[in-house]
């Protein structure tokens, strides 16, 4: 199993420090930046491999790539994503298909949360065999119109999982970290190639809805009651900028 980061995304509405840097290289912490702390993350659970794919300003990560190798432990692989500007996350995640094939940890580039995240999709994995997909879930956080909100079945398995979705209906939210299981690669790849060239502007939560859809079992990790931020606008950021500092 390897780790994953998406990190090929412009985050245009964190300008001006977006100017210039990928959002996953904005600091949350004084130089610590937001992809500094995905990947303490996935070194402090024994990942060491892992593929960034990166996009918009994809040479301010290669520049730092020796950097953030010698201080996290690591060893990355940058695949690049050319189309990162003009498509959505799915075709990012499509294309490190051959990566996840293993085994994949994904944390999304834009995303500040504990360690205990990758913890409980790891011990999750070890309960829950079948699934092929594992999502970490937020069912603790009051949810609102903008959150990639989730439905569960009968069984605890993802049913539904969007954006356009009535918050009182939704049993948590997806925080934006999955564990993709060896035997459930292949047909990740398929829904999320099935999904990207039907739309290339649909998210890659997209293809877990397609997955889900044509027979695919995908679980879920609840994370309990921990702070954590998906990073998208100046609000976010200053609320990273609270809480990264006691990680």
């Amino acid at each position: 199993m390897i780790g994953m980061v998406l990190a090929a995304g412009a985050g245009r509405r964190l300008r001006p420090y977006t100017d210039s840097l990928p959002k996953a290289l904005v600091p949350v912490d004084g130089e610590t930046t937001i992809l500094d702390i995905g990947l303490a993350n996935l070194a402090a659970v024994g990942l060491r491999d892992v593929t960034v794919v990166v996009g918009y300003r994809a040479t301010a990560v290669e520049s730092r790539q020796p950097a953030l190798e010698e201080r996290h432990g690591v060893r990355l692989h940058l695949l690049y994503n050319d189309r990162a500007e003009e498509w959505n996350n799915c075709y990012s995640l499509w294309l490190a298909r051959e990566h996840f094939a293993g085994g994949a940890l994904l944390v999304n580039g834009d995303t500040v949360h504990p360690v205990s995240v990758e913890r409980a999709l790891l011990a999750a994995a070890e309960q829950e065999g079948s699934a092929g997909v594992l999502l970490a879930l937020d069912a603790e956080k009051r949810l609102a119109e903008e959150e990639m909100k989730v439905t569960l079945d009968e069984g605890g398995h993802l049913r539904r999982i969007t954006k356009l979705m009535d918050p009182a209906d939704a049993d948590g939210e997806y925080i934006g970290a999955t564990l993709i299981q060896a035997h459930g690669a292949d047909a990740l790849a398929t829904a999320l190639e099935t999904t990207w060239r039907r739309d290339p502007d649909l998210y890659y939560e997209d293809g877990y809805q397609e997955l889900v859809d044509t027979g695919g079992r995908v679980g879920v990790a609840p994370i309990g009651s921990v702070p954590w931020v998906e990073v998208d606008n100046h609000d976010d950021l200053a609320r990273a900028r609270e809480i990264a500092c006691h990680y």
